[in-house]
């Protein structure tokens, strides 16, 4: 094989590598269509609007500049790739005995409209596609959900349970000063000196709210539902 073929076949693999990577996914995106939803198939007519809430622009900002991407995946992965569509509260909702499972894997639409599609780097940490109705349904129990954020964002392994988190402390997005009159609501429950308090940043509310909102649990129309049919209940 002569020099010349050789850096031929390996600017033909990289370039290969980086269109189906970068290229493709561009304009799969860019040429989104709106889909159209029919009551024959979905039981409405209309167009499909993915759920969206809180203050995603300035937290998905604070998320991505902080690296949670790094560990933290929000892709729910198709049945041939993972068990993400039977792990309890990770899809969706699961049938409560009314018929209704919005349990589903991630598609497109899901990032529509959003700067950057978080879809993450590696999972060392759980996925949060539905972070926000975990924290809410499971994890809130006798506080407010934003109240058990805040705490996790300012000490992860502070819980006995969780001292082998891989989870760093972002304790810069706090700030420790003085009560002035009543001690704020946001308040964390840490011992700091007497007459001071610890108490989240804008950046801090922003990231809260982003994670918050992070409820793809929408059933999406019978066009975009390629998993297979989910069991009643999981194996």
């Amino acid at each position: 094989m002569s020099f010349r073929n050789f850096l031929l076949g390996i600017f033909a693999s990289f370039s290969l590598a980086w269109g189906m990577v970068v290229v493709y996914p561009f304009f799969k995106m860019r040429a989104l269509k709106p889909i159209v939803l029919t009551e024959a198939s979905d039981g409405k007519d209309g167009l499909y609007f993915p759920k969206r809430a809180g203050r995603v622009a300035n937290g998905a900002a604070v998320y991505a500049a902080n690296g949670c991407y790094l560990c933290h995946t929000q892709v729910i992965r198709p049945t041939y790739a993972g068990n993400d569509l039977y792990r309890e509260d990770w899809a969706g909702l699961k049938d409560n005995g009314e018929g209704l499972d919005t349990r589903r894997e991630t598609n497109a639409y899901d990032f529509e409209g959003e700067k950057f599609a978080q879809i993450g780097v590696s999972r060392l940490g759980p996925d949060l596609s539905n972070l926000g109705r975990r924290v809410e349904a499971i994890y809130a129990k006798g506080s407010s959900p934003e109240a058990w954020l805040y705490k996790h964002l300012y000490s992860p392994r502070g819980p006995v349970e969780r001292r082998k988190s891989d989870c760093p402390d972002f304790r810069f997005l706090f700030e420790e000063r003085e009560i002035m009159g009543n001690p704020s609501s946001d308040a964390l429950p840490f011992s700091v000196a007497e007459g001071k308090e610890i108490v989240p940043n804008s950046d801090a509310k922003a990231l809260v709210s982003y994670l918050l909102s992070l409820k793809k649990d929408d059933a999406v129309p019978a066009a975009l539902n390629f998993a297979p049919a989910k069991k009643k209940a999981d194996g």
